[in-house]
């Protein structure tokens, strides 16, 4: 039988919601003559027409009130071999973008190197939800490699999908 706690225990909450396997993606832009940008792991597909992904940043979020006004921003989808660079996009002091390999996409976004996809991306919407805001944001202009395996969080870290030595290899490939 299925006993479901009564209170709400924001540590345990957490690691339920940790329960459920999700991609990081980076949000970026080049500002000021250098980059600027964040990572999620709460990214999203939500529509193919029109072309909308969303992602949820914490209302605290001090990098996402200067992204959001942004009229381009650069969202790449971190592939397996990103987990140094996921936690560096995630540092509150200092240089976020210290080793992580990017190009300057189109209009202003950055775009990380080695990534699964890339979109550019602008605000479609914003949605207040808690300690939370669901931004919805359209996509102008992608593209992707295929058979690169995304890097997911799941259980408070890091993980890989399993792959065949046939399939890594020939992903490794493509990617470099």
């Amino acid at each position: 039988m299925i006993t479901l706690q009564q209170t709400i225990d924001r540590d345990q909450l957490r690691r339920a919601f940790g329960s459920f396997p999700s991609g990081i993606a980076a949000i970026c832009a080049y500002i000021d003559g250098k980059p600027a940008g964040m990572a999620a792991s709460s990214f999203t597909w939500v529509s193919l027409d029109p072309p909308l992904v969303s992602v949820c940043i914490q209302n605290e979020s001090t990098t996402w009130p200067t992204l959001r006004q942004r009229p381009r921003l650069g969202l790449s989808v971190l592939s397996q071999w990103h987990d140094q660079a996921s936690r560096q996009l995630s540092i509150k002091d200092g240089d976020r973008f210290a080793g992580v390999e990017w190009d300057a996409g189109p209009d202003n976004s950055v775009l990380i190197r080695g990534a699964t996809a890339w979109m550019e991306v602008s605000m479609f919407q914003e949605v207040p939800a808690g300690d939370h805001v669901i931004a919805i944001l359209q996509v102008h202009r992608f593209d992707w490699v295929p058979n690169t395996p995304p890097l997911v969080y799941y259980g408070n870290k890091f993980r890989k999908i399993s792959m065949t030595a046939e399939e890594e290899l020939h992903a490794t490939a493509e990617q470099w």
